[in-house]
């Protein structure tokens, strides 16, 4: 009987909500609710463990077990995602020397920084898609070990012969090898599917494609077709089979629509696409990752001696200034836009720019904001957990000084970070 007391009393307490496990109160001067362009104004966010809690108006007052996180002179908002990183390196003259003379645990070890600062900048979730180290490092993320954001990893992308992501192009002949599927290249359909099935045995989160040439890889072509339309719809075919989801890289007309009608997810970078593209992509309810930031990147740094090799410099004078147009016109097509920057290509931590050129382009701020949180959220089919600011959502929290909707740019100085729960910036 005198147990059954015990038991009684023990329930009743944790119902009155008297004992509160690590709870934490954000008072909030200003939240963005992405659902509207309307902010709810002083108001207090209750985290527990790594969930929101409740949102309620006014600074409530703390009790014995709760601690208060002053944000009453900031704005509020979830934490924000970029589809489209390169965790595992950095732009830089030295890059395509850096492959010969880097050992693996270099490259992991660099990424550790590269992570921490994507965090730092705010954005609390990436898609990464391509590295030779994404997978281990979503791993020691997830384990605590190291700090960065969280992270969906597609391993080593996928190519043809001679393609963007064939890891030989601009090698002598005598080292230059035979990669296949296993590599990540692959010239049948068969291969297509046993490239699929290695990243899922890597433990890869979604597949990446190399759908068209590129700017960045050494070969002459930037944007011609690479995959026949079955191969990709074998790829897309296996990918689904195993729960992963296609990313696919492409520039060039030919190669995007072969990728869209095959059913890959989105497009990244996208740069030539027409009318007919556009149209297909809403028929089909294909994702546009446009990653101006790379593009307006390599277009400049393409001017400077020496820090592209000879065959690359034109590609990126052509391709590189063109992607803000198209993403512009995308967007006013109706396409449905994620927000990505292909940082690596770019200077990681830098992320936010996209914003920026997002709204020169004539996006408004809340829709960027929403390209960046919750349509990044429904792409990766976790807008059950992510993406706003909701009670029984993920705790994923980001604060800075100013307001975004009124000036996009503060969002290139963010005060607080908050990922899971757990604050890693600020306060």
């Amino acid at each position: 009987m005198k147990y059954n007391s015990l038991i009684f009393t023990f329930i009743f307490i944790i119902n009155s909500g008297i004992i509160a496990q690590n709870t934490l109160l954000l008072h909030c001067g200003k939240i963005i609710d992405i659902s509207s362009e309307k902010p709810i104004l002083k108001s207090t966010i209750a985290v527990q463990d790594d969930k929101i809690l409740w949102i309620k108006k006014g600074y409530k007052k703390r009790t014995e077990n709760e601690k208060i996180i002053d944000l009453k002179n900031k704005t509020v908002l979830p934490g924000l995602m970029d589809m489209h990183t390169h965790l595992s390196g950095q732009s830089s003259p030295t890059r395509y020397i850096d492959r010969f003379t880097k050992n693996i645990s270099d490259i992991a070890y660099e990424s550790v920084g590269y992570s921490k600062k994507t965090l730092m900048s705010g954005f609390t979730t990436v898609r990464e898609v391509g590295g030779p180290v994404s997978i281990s490092l979503r791993n020691a993320i997830n384990k605590n070990l190291i700090v960065g954001p969280r992270i969906y990893a597609a391993g080593k992308s996928i190519a043809t012969t001679g393609g963007h992501a064939d890891p030989t192009n601009g090698m002598r002949f005598d080292i230059m090898g035979d990669p296949g599927p296993k590599e990540g290249v692959i010239n049948s359909e068969s291969d297509a599917r046993k490239a699929v099935r290695q990243r899922y045995k890597n433990g890869a989160d979604l597949i990446k494609i190399t759908a068209t040439g590129g700017v960045l890889s050494v070969a002459k072509n930037g944007q011609n077709p690479q995959f026949t339309e079955a191969e990709i719809k074998a790829i897309v075919e296996t990918a689904n089979d195993y729960g992963m989801h296609v990313a696919a890289h492409a520039h060039g007309i030919e190669g995007m629509q072969r990728a869209i009608r095959a059913g890959v997810k989105s497009i990244e970078h996208g740069t030539l696409m027409d009318k007919e593209t556009f149209e297909l992509m809403k028929k089909y309810g294909t994702y546009y990752v446009p990653t101006i930031s790379a593009g307006r990147f390599v277009a400049e740094k393409a001017k400077e001696p020496g820090y592209y090799p000879d065959v690359i410099r034109p590609k990126a004078l052509e391709i590189g200034p063109k992607i803000q147009n198209t993403f512009s016109k995308a967007f006013r097509a109706g396409v449905k836009i994620a927000f990505g920057t292909d940082s690596g290509v770019s200077y990681h931590g830098e992320n936010a720019n996209e914003f920026i050129y997002m709204v020169e382009a004539g996006m408004k701020p809340i829709e960027a904001l929403r390209s960046a949180t919750i349509n990044a959220a429904e792409m990766l089919e976790i807008d059950d957990k992510l993406g706003t600011i909701e009670p029984g959502k993920i705790a994923d929290i980001i604060a800075v000084s100013g307001d975004p909707l009124e000036d996009i740019s503060c969002l290139n100085d963010v005060d607080f970070v908050m990922k899971n729960g757990q604050v890693f910036k600020g306060n």
